[in-house]
């Protein structure tokens, strides 16, 4: 199915079928119409002009809702604790909410975990003040206008003032049927003086020869709030993926991500955190693992509004096989941003002599009274590191294995629930072997 055959009865049609408020049928409207003329984003130095965004066999697949996490595939069972999972989780199968609990506690202080077009309909007010308008915006370019008009999942995280959820909330997003396509949308609200840690997985139990994910996540921390975000993205080989995590952050508030980023297909990211308050923080940690002969570009921005505002991004990458990828880092610090602080390190590991790895850092400065710093470095296993491991009786092959996981024990370390931290190793170990 081809974006050409989407037009606006479609949009109309689908909109009452979700039973959506008019403004939202009116976006997705908006936004298919701004579709045709928009220009496709343009991530340095990757040319995505042949990348399939748009052909795909199915816009919906309705999927069975699940009574027992015991029904789900098993390596969605590894992700998630059986015996204490009575807490805070929410499963979508393809495009269907399978399965949503939240804790009685959490609800009576008023937390909303749901299904995104749940909560469009049941918070509309809420939804409306979050989707697409002070994070990413509809016509940024013609993925994000598809997006607005397509969604067709995702899931809605509230947080009310004052409320601080110590319990993480976990999500799992499970694509298990090769006809469908994803268009997710995340939004994640914490207001102020609240925190939440909000976890998510993609992953995919089956192969697919053509696959489309748009995803779009939109983070908000309000005044004096935090949110620590947790992801693992491991979707199939055949699918081409983009995904946009953007974040807000307010007047002393924190937002901190810990992404492995371990898909198999072609996959464009970008993650942007925008510092707006004054004394705002955003550290952002990413993983990458690339093999075959993907095409992967990864651009993490930290921008500084707020004066005192700080800024952390560190990326660790391995390549092997024939794969390349592009790590951009880009700290901004705007005018009148004064007494910030924007930092950056992005280390690429190549294990083959056709992987490629490029490491960009960018600091660009519009104020005078503040620091920067960037690093960045592109190599293979360091040959001491292992000499000293192999003189310890080490096998060569577990010696790398080793030197290996410790490259990205920084961002892998930081993910706050056992059972993704797991299933992270595990694909690490399986991707690198």
């Amino acid at each position: 199915m081809e974006t050409k055959t989407f037009n606006q009865d479609y949009i109309t049609s689908f909109s009452a079928q979700l039973s959506e408020p008019d403004w939202l049928k009116n976006l997705r409207l908006d936004a298919l119409a701004k579709a045709e003329d928009l220009p496709m984003p343009r991530p340095d130095k990757t040319k995505i002009d042949k990348w399939n965004f748009t052909n795909f066999s199915q816009h919906t697949v309705t999927s069975n809702k699940i009574q027992s996490l015991n029904e789900l595939h098993e390596d969605v069972k590894a992700l998630i604790d059986i015996e204490s999972a009575t807490n805070n989780l929410y499963v979508q199968i393809n495009n269907t909410a399978a399965y949503t609990v939240l804790s009685d506690e959490l609800k009576d202080k008023g937390v909303i975990l749901t299904d995104i077009h749940t909560a469009a309909r049941e918070h509309s007010d809420l939804v409306q003040k979050y989707f697409m308008t002070d994070g990413v915006k509809v016509d940024e370019h013609r993925l994000t206008a598809l997006h607005a008009a397509l969604f067709n999942g995702g899931v809605f995280v509230y947080v009310p003032k004052n409320v601080e959820v110590s319990e993480p909330i976990h999500s799992v997003f499970v694509h298990d049927n090769p006809e469908t396509t994803l268009f997710n949308h995340v939004i994640v609200v914490a207001e102020d003086n609240s925190s939440v840690i909000y976890v998510e997985n993609y992953i995919s139990t089956v192969e697919t020869e053509i696959g489309v994910f748009n995803i779009i996540s939109e983070v908000f921390a309000n005044t004096n709030a935090r949110i620590t975000y947790g992801a693992v993205d491991t979707l199939a080989k055949g699918i081409t993926t983009y995904v946009n995590r953007r974040g807000v952050a307010g007047r002393d508030a924190r937002i901190e991500w810990a992404l492995g980023l371990m898909n198999d297909g072609d996959t464009i990211s970008e993650n942007v955190t925008n510092l707006i308050g004054d004394g705002s923080f955003g550290d952002t940690k990413s993983v990458v693992v690339g093999r075959g002969e993907q095409k992967q570009n990864f651009t993490t921005k930290v921008v500084h509004f707020g004066k005192h505002s700080e800024g952390y991004i560190l990326k660790h990458g391995v390549m092997k096989d024939s794969a390349s990828s592009i790590f951009n880092g880009i700290g901004k610090i705007e005018h009148g941003a004064t007494k910030s602080n924007a930092e950056q390190e992005s280390r690429v590991l190549m294990l083959s002599e056709k992987a490629r790895g490029d490491a960009n850092p960018i600091l660009l400065i519009d104020e005078d009274d503040v620091t920067a710093g960037h690093a960045a470095s592109v190599g293979r296993v360091d040959p001491i590191q292992l000499y000293y491991l192999m003189s310890r009786g080490i096998p060569k092959s577990e010696a790398e294995r080793l030197v290996i996981h410790g490259f990205l024990a920084p961002v892998v370390n930081e993910l706050p629930i056992e059972g993704v931290k797991k299933q992270l190793v595990e694909v690490i170990e399986r991707k690198v072997q």
